[in-house]
């Protein structure tokens, strides 16, 4: 991922990253997750370059503030978030918690997790240990493959898009499955799926969104491609 990072210099407009870049991430006052330096570090002369940065907090790295913020420079966002890329009239979300049935549970623990009160007391915690707690529990989700094979998500991007005629794309993540569709009548679905299952990520342009696979070369591996005109899909 550094690597690929190293090479969006003078290719990229922006750089939108899902959620969960980091398996764990809190900000202490002073003191940030030492095994996160490398990718802030990559980040931050990316952005200085002249990329901007867009990330949407995931259920990893869903505590941000002023370091990734002000130190950084990225636009760091908690929830979905709405606006222009690259032309196009999108929505992206980390995906956590949407599906009504399957996430019920996890809902009940992200609203405990979220708590102001909640973050204000882990804060308190020494680094070592706080990083120590939080570990244990985020290696099982790392893992995560969702049961449902991503159909759950897609299935809520489609009466999503059917019922907001304005956007043209709706990007998701969290589940690990990639994918790239339109919607009959509607916009396209996104997804960049997990990059430590395979390395793959998507690339929009003003005419079309692909999804592509990393091997070596920001370019990528061609996997599927649809046009931002309907009639040109490609399958």
């Amino acid at each position: 991922m550094l690597q690929f990072f190293r090479q969006l210099h003078g290719r990229a407009g922006s750089l939108v990253i899902n959620g969960d870049l980091f398996e764990f991430w809190f900000e202490w006052r002073t003191v940030i997750p030492r095994s996160s330096f490398r990718v802030l570090a990559a980040l931050a002369d990316l952005r200085e370059a002249g990329t901007d940065i867009l990330m949407i907090a995931g259920n990893h790295d869903c505590w941000g503030g002023e370091v990734l913020r002000r130190d950084v420079g990225i636009e760091y966002h908690v929830g979905a978030w709405e606006g222009d890329i690259a032309g196009w009239s999108g929505r992206i979300e980390h995906g956590d918690g949407l599906r009504p049935r399957e996430d019920r549970r996890y809902r009940m623990l992200r609203r405990l997790l979220r708590a102001s009160w909640a973050i204000r007391a882990f804060r308190w915690l020494h680094p070592d240990m706080g990083t120590r707690l939080a570990t244990r529990s985020s290696h099982a989700s790392r893992s995560y493959g969702a049961r449902d094979e991503g159909r759950g998500l897609a299935r809520i991007a489609t009466e999503l898009l059917a019922s907001r005629p304005d956007l043209e794309l709706l990007v998701f993540g969290h589940s690990h499955v990639a994918a790239l569709s339109r919607v009959a009548g509607a916009g396209v679905y996104a997804n960049a799926g997990s990059w430590l299952d395979a390395p793959t990520f998507l690339r929009l342009t003003g005419d079309r969104i692909e999804l592509r696979q990393w091997n070596g070369s920001a370019e990528g591996l061609h996997l599927n491609a649809v046009d931002r005109v309907p009639e040109k899909s490609l399958t």
